[in-house]
């Protein structure tokens, strides 16, 4: 069992726990901008175009799906679900600008793209969807952050050797089914070490959420004496952020009830027990 420190265990809660890798997702912006490149491309002959509606027909007749990838010129992605209301004061979806020439020039004069084409403002649509595709991939942080401490956990176990499997329920064991009932428990990794398996739940809490982290909170401490009160199983929560500074009190009482708690700083004790026999 771990020497527990409640004030150590508060002072060591981390700001953050992004890494470099965290802001954008490269090989999926370049896939995206791969996906669309060959449409790009044609696109590129407007640049500059004497005759932007002359250089529109030119392409339409060569191939008009071209034209089905303008939404992404700014900076909009959405199937064919977004709607905008045109000139005549109709709301229509934004896809329908591109069913004909009168259309695509519609779009480009009441966008603005058909100046900063023409005033030559873009040189190439391929590195300016490129970033386009960054900005917009800044949007799915959000998404991402919530999967940045499994990647982090995940690695700092194959690091070390430990085995692993991630995402497991509860339903795979029956004594621990028996003891937690209906409701099916999701496990964010499972280690089998030392004729222990360890049932580990992760989170980070950057910022306050008085109400998630209490039940968080409230949720781990009614688990963990039914899982750890079956033979050959221990749950194991690992937590960091200052955000528990907003539920401290939440925060202490399931210290004091959940036998292994571990942060990012104190983890190296957690790993110390799984490696004590190998």
């Amino acid at each position: 069992m771990m020497n527990k420190d409640f004030d150590t265990f508060m002072s060591q809660l981390q700001e953050t726990n992004q890494t470099l890798d965290f802001f954008c997702d490269f090989n999926k912006i370049v896939q995206n901008v791969n996906d669309i490149k060959l449409s790009l491309c044609m696109l590129n002959s407007l640049i500059g175009a004497p005759n932007l509606r002359k250089a529109v027909e030119t392409i339409w007749h060569r191939d008009r799906t071209a034209f089905d990838v303008m939404e992404i010129l700014i900076a909009v992605r959405d199937r064919g679900n977004k709607k905008v209301i045109d000139t005549k004061g109709r709301c229509v979806p934004l896809s329908s600008f591109f069913f004909d020439i009168d259309g695509v020039m519609e779009y480009l004069e009441s966008t603005g793209l058909a100046e900063v084409l023409q005033q030559q403002k873009i040189k190439d649509l391929v590195d300016y969807v490129f970033g386009i595709e960054t900005g917009l991939d800044s949007n799915a942080r959000k998404n991402r952050s919530g999967h940045v401490m499994e990647r982090m956990i995940a690695r700092i176990f194959t690091t070390n050797n430990i085995s692993f499997r991630q995402e497991v329920y509860s339903s795979e064991w029956p004594e621990i089914t028996n003891v937690l009932g209906d409701d099916e428990k999701r496990f964010d990794f499972v280690v089998q070490e030392n004729g222990t398996t360890y049932l580990i739940e992760v989170n980070f809490y950057n910022s306050g959420g008085g109400s998630k982290l209490n039940e968080v909170a409230r949720s781990y401490s009614e688990i963990a004496p039914k899982i750890n009160a079956v033979n050959g199983f221990e749950f194991v929560w690992i937590t960091d952020g200052i955000g528990w500074r907003s539920a401290k009190n939440k925060l202490q009482k399931a210290y004091g009830i959940i036998p292994s708690i571990y942060n990012l700083t104190n983890i190296a004790d957690f790993l110390e027990v799984l490696l004590k026999t190998n």
